[in-house]
């Protein structure tokens, strides 16, 4: 993904660039608070809308005033108004990483037309990876929307503002000159979604077969099938590549930390998937560029 407008946020809208980044924080934060719902209920396969929110221990309905986000978890002091059962630090942890996170797309796009797109990216991913992080599961509910909404961006985005996907210049799509751009642009997403998704199914097949041992989760596949559609298959390997160097690490921390040392633990791979493809989305073409000009002849 790349930036098509660029336009300073103060020339569009009069007012110094802090007041954007404060409101683009809230409107994370806010959104946070919805995330965690859909952590909480998603993999329990209850509605996200009805009932309304409610402590877990005691069932008691949350106020308005109770229910601001981070704020009133620490005016609570973590604790339930009604009947002072712990709050778990995952509620303001979600509500503060979506608000940082928004911030720095925000950084990173400005008030361009992908602005919104890298916002839902960002929330998606924080749900997934908060969600693997608990049960060990990406739920297709999720995965397979956002599927359909990064051929839909790729496809529709391209009509209406041109060529706003970094991946339609470069690769085969830099050939194909003369074809529609909505087409170059569904090529690009085509093989982003092989790259992603295809590569890690790939990768579980040929480690199944030799060791006999699931190393992929078919919910890491589908993840990465939509995440590959909207960042590309140069920012899709990208991401991949840093899951798997940080997964590498954790893993052979928890394997240090185990009496017996079999070298077999589950680690949801979806966390790092997550953690690579926002790294990707934010800072991946520059990286990409540097080693080009660095180590590329």
């Amino acid at each position: 993904m790349t930036i098509l407008l660029s336009t300073p946020f103060e020339t569009i809208t009069g007012l110094p660039i802090f007041i954007g980044y404060i409101f683009v924080f809230i409107i994370g934060a806010v959104i946070g608070s919805f995330l965690n719902v859909v952590i909480h209920r998603v993999p329990n396969e209850e509605s996200i809308v009805f009932p309304g929110s409610a402590c877990p221990k005691c069932g008691n309905a949350i106020a308005g005033y109770d229910n601001i986000p981070i704020v009133s978890w620490l005016l609570l002091r973590g604790k339930c108004r009604n009947c002072k059962v712990p709050i778990s630090i995952r509620y303001p942890a979600v509500e503060l990483l979506t608000a940082l996170s928004f911030v720095l797309v925000f950084w990173k796009f400005g008030l361009d037309v992908l602005l919104p797109v890298g916002l839902i990216f960002v929330a998606v991913t924080i749900a997934l990876m908060f969600i693997d992080a608990e049960h060990m599961i990406l739920p297709n509910v999720i995965t397979y929307p956002f599927f359909v909404f990064a051929f839909l961006v790729r496809i529709i985005y391209p009509i209406a503002f041109g060529t706003v996907f970094s991946d339609m210049v470069i690769g085969p799509m830099a050939s194909m000159s003369g074809y529609p751009e909505w087409v170059v642009s569904l090529v690009g997403a085509i093989l982003g979604a092989l790259a992603g998704g295809g590569s890690l199914w790939l990768i579980g097949e040929v480690w199944m077969r030799a060791r006999g041992v699931e190393a992929m989760g078919l919910g890491d596949v589908k993840m990465m099938l939509g995440f590959g559609a909207l960042l590309g298959w140069r920012l899709a390997l990208f991401s991949i590549f840093i899951a798997a160097f940080a997964g590498a690490v954790i893993g052979i921390a928890v394997i240090a930390k185990q009496k017996d040392k079999d070298f077999q633990s589950q680690i949801p791979f979806g966390i790092f998937l997550g953690v690579g493809s926002v790294i990707a989305l934010l800072f991946g073409e520059q990286v990409i560029g540097w080693y080009m000009r660095t180590f590329v002849p």
